[in-house]
């Protein structure tokens, strides 16, 4: 087991919350001509072909994301990270509140989330932040064209993670610079320290470990639970997200300590075993 049992279930509610609530922001916004705040554009997109300009924008933004971690560039990645924030925060605000007050909030959190980060208010903010993303795109994307992009970012996954492993870099990166996109879960350990105690007897040490789930792990099964949304209703997008969900959690009990695994082809599996049993039910 990856983490110990505590931790496990905390990630794994987080993941939940994420999509619960993200699920309430992409209904908000997913008749087409309910506008995003500040004037933002949804993309128009073809729904059959969406996968293609979505893949490549995300290829775009991790060769970005390379050369800024090549070049140690923190305050050029603070400036993305905020503004990705703020864009997010304000979609996903404005689902539940006016948007004067939404925007308020957006500028506070996310400048608080950039520069004055703490576990609560990052935490609080990521499950908030993935369904503002996914409201942008869920209104372009079919059931075949997240079904490809699903599998195209678990290939990728396994590829970044075990291959090139510029995955784990980036995780690093970001962990270094203090800001992590995706869940974030300090805890510590007591671990035999390696000398012996003045009483010749070997002592505790407390060791703080970091259990991580990166952005993109909530992001795409959420966006796979907004087109099941569109298509067949919250009973439906809440299936597939638990079942999402499960994937995840077996993932941790099987894990090894100290090992880097590629999260999305189980969650992929779990998503995609929720869209059969929502085909058998509905």
């Amino acid at each position: 087991m990856k983490h110990n049992l505590r931790v496990t279930s905390i990630l794994i509610i987080l993941f939940l919350m994420s999509h619960v609530l993200g699920l309430f922001v992409i209904k908000h916004y997913l008749p087409k001509e309910e506008n995003l705040p500040l004037g933002i554009q949804k993309p128009e997109f073809e729904e059959r072909t969406s996968y293609i300009p979505i893949i490549i924008a995300i290829f775009a933004a991790t060769v970005i994301a390379l050369v800024l971690i090549k070049f140690a560039a923190f305050r050029i990645w603070k400036l993305w990270y905020l503004a990705s924030i703020f864009i997010t925060l304000i979609i996903s605000f404005n689902a539940f509140i006016p948007e004067m007050i939404a925007l308020f909030l957006a500028i506070i959190f996310s400048l608080l989330k950039t520069f004055r980060n703490g576990i609560l208010i990052h935490n609080f903010t990521e499950i908030f932040v993935y369904g503002g993303l996914a409201a942008i795109f869920v209104p372009v994307l079919s059931v075949w064209s997240i079904f490809v992009l699903l599998v195209l970012i678990s290939i990728y996954d396994v590829i970044a993670v075990w291959k090139t492993r510029h995955m784990i870099s980036m995780a690093k990166f970001q962990i270094k610079s203090k800001i992590f996109a995706g869940l974030f879960v300090p805890y510590s350990t007591k671990v035999l320290s390696k000398g012996l105690t003045k009483k010749g007897q070997y002592g505790k040490e407390i060791k703080v470990n970091e259990a991580v789930l990166g952005g993109g792990d909530i992001a795409f099964p959420l966006m796979f639970s907004g087109v099941m949304l569109k298509i067949f209703g919250f009973s439906a997008a809440i299936i597939t997200s638990f079942t999402a969900a499960l994937a995840l959690a077996i993932l941790f009990f099987i894990a090894k300590k100290k090992k880097f695994y590629p999260a999305m082809p189980f969650i992929t599996t779990g998503s995609l075993t929720g869209y059969f049993i929502v085909l058998l039910l509905f």
